[in-house]
């Protein structure tokens, strides 16, 4: 299991706050633009953020930043339907399997697999919500069918698992930084 400190978990979820201005509302990893690191910020605060009241104020600063961005930012606002409201229990899905991972973690590689079918159970989820929500209820298609979102989930879903598995593996590998950081700060304090 994850344990971590209150204060470290300010300082992640300021970090997380952060990492959602920079990077929310950009579709396409270019010099200027990071990928969308929202899917992988709701996974990460699931497994390190312990208040409860994080994952509403992480949706506030989604919705927010949408927001601007339509109104004084010039995005569109094609996917701005009713089904908006969707993407509470798609970023839901995605922060409650990172708390279940949290509860399974344990410093070794034998929590690898755990990790990795966690983000794929919990990005495919996030994406049948979202996208499937949109595709059959905003209006925005005529006659959507099982077939044609089936194929949307082939198109859409491999991006959105390369962004989760980038955003979540740098982080992995900070937190194994962290840790060895520690472990060679403690041995090193025993030893004086």
């Amino acid at each position: 299991m994850i344990n971590i400190q209150p204060r470290s978990q300010l300082m992640i979820g300021a970090f997380l706050i952060l990492l959602m201005a920079v990077t929310r509302g950009h579709h396409f990893a270019s010099i200027d633009h990071l990928p969308s690191a929202s899917w992988a910020i709701f996974f990460l605060a699931g497994v390190y953020l312990k208040p409860l009241w994080s994952f509403p104020l992480l949706i506030l600063e989604a919705f927010l930043l949408d927001f601007a961005a339509i109104t004084f930012g010039g995005v569109s606002s094609f996917c701005v339907t009713p089904t908006y409201v969707m993407l509470i229990p798609a970023y839901a899905s995605l922060w409650a399997i990172g708390r279940w991972y949290a509860v399974l973690h344990c410093e070794q590689w034998k929590s690898l697999p755990t990790l990795l079918s966690s983000l794929v159970l919990g990005t495919f989820v996030c994406q049948l919500i979202s996208s499937g929500s949109f595709y059959f209820y905003s209006g925005r298609y005529t006659d959507p069918t099982m077939v044609e979102l089936l194929n949307r989930l082939i198109k859409y879903t491999p991006p959105r698992l390369e962004a989760v598995f980038f955003y979540v593996g740098c982080a992995v590998a900070v937190h194994l930084f962290l840790a060895w950081f520690k472990r060679t700060r403690h041995s090193g304090a025993e030893t004086l």
